[in-house]
């Protein structure tokens, strides 16, 4: 039901541009600078103007910066504007490490949400935003109480590794919609925990606006950006699970797991350091406590 809301949503704020109006998108990067491109408004994307460029900015391209504004390749944009394209080989690429740590998180909570079938609950909560220095990406679940006591075992891991790896080898966009919070609402009106999190967002938006993000079908609260598509991922593993101690009642987990995007490919040995460093708890600013029995999984020789 989400996503076919999702695509309702869409096609109705596309159908508020009943007749295609041109904008003007100057190219104010490195290489050919000054470009003008005239562009369809609501339509055309920062990826449609890397096409005009050339292969290089298509395949390189993480984010774009619009008139200064972080903006995700697959966002239409909306008005006239200057635009320019983010690498992960940038001087600087901490937004961009930053989109991909976030989008890494969002292919783990889609394989937790898939991994259980129908026999058993999961309930998403929220990916923390946490540095790409920690060494780990996290969600936060509420798994069905009847697996209070499962402790996942290096098989559980390989396999959860292996359905995210069929995600990634899918190349499926991320999409980008900005909705009202009652749009939101009816999409997660069975998740009580993306309820706050709706009323949340909606309340410190001026417009009371909520971003949402999807690939494939599945779709989850996102500020964003997130990285074009999931074949940037290219070495990805889903380490560690952690209980945490909060206040709800439910048994909190936090899912963890590393990945390294194509453009930045490690030795084995590099990877297997990293994947070790994943599996430690990530606490984000001591806000949560863990308990002192953890999930790791144990590490494995690679």
């Amino acid at each position: 039901m989400r996503n076919e809301l999702f695509t309702k949503e869409k096609e109705r704020q596309l159908s508020l541009y009943p007749r295609i109006e041109k904008i003007e998108v100057k190219y104010v990067g490195r290489s050919h600078p000054g470009t003008l491109f005239v562009m369809n408004k609501a339509l055309s994307t920062p990826y449609n103007c890397a096409m005009h460029l050339s292969e290089w900015h298509c395949k390189k391209s993480v984010l774009a910066l619009v008139d200064g504004e972080l903006w995700d390749m697959y966002r239409p944009l909306t008005k006239s504007c200057e635009i320019q394209f983010l690498t992960f080989k940038d001087e600087n690429p901490e937004e961009v490490n930053k989109a991909y740590w976030r989008s890494c998180a969002m292919i783990m909570a889609c394989v937790l949400k898939q991994a259980f079938k129908d026999e058993y609950s999961v309930t998403l909560i929220r990916a923390p935003e946490v540095p790409v220095i920690s060494g780990a990406f996290c969600y936060d679940i509420v798994l069905d109480s009847r697996l209070d006591g499962w402790k996942p075992t290096e098989d559980n891991f390989r396999s959860l590794t292996k359905e995210a790896y069929n995600l990634i080898h899918k190349d499926l966009p991320f999409e980008t919609l900005h909705v009202e919070a009652k749009v939101a609402l009816e999409m997660f009106q069975h998740n009580r925990y993306k309820m706050d999190s709706i009323e949340q967002k909606a309340s410190q938006n001026p417009e009371g606006i909520v971003k949402l993000h999807r690939f494939g079908d599945f779709v989850d609260i996102s500020e964003g950006p997130h990285i074009p598509r999931t074949s940037f991922c290219f070495q990805y593993e889903v380490t560690a699970a952690h209980s945490l101690q909060t206040s709800q009642s439910e048994s909190v987990r936090r899912f963890q797991g590393v990945s390294l995007p194509i453009h930045l490919k490690a030795h084995h040995t590099v990877w297997r350091r990293l994947r070790e460093r994943a599996q430690r708890l990530i606490i984000e600013d001591g806000s949560l406590e863990a308990k002192d029995e953890s999930l790791e999984a144990k590490a494995v020789s690679t």
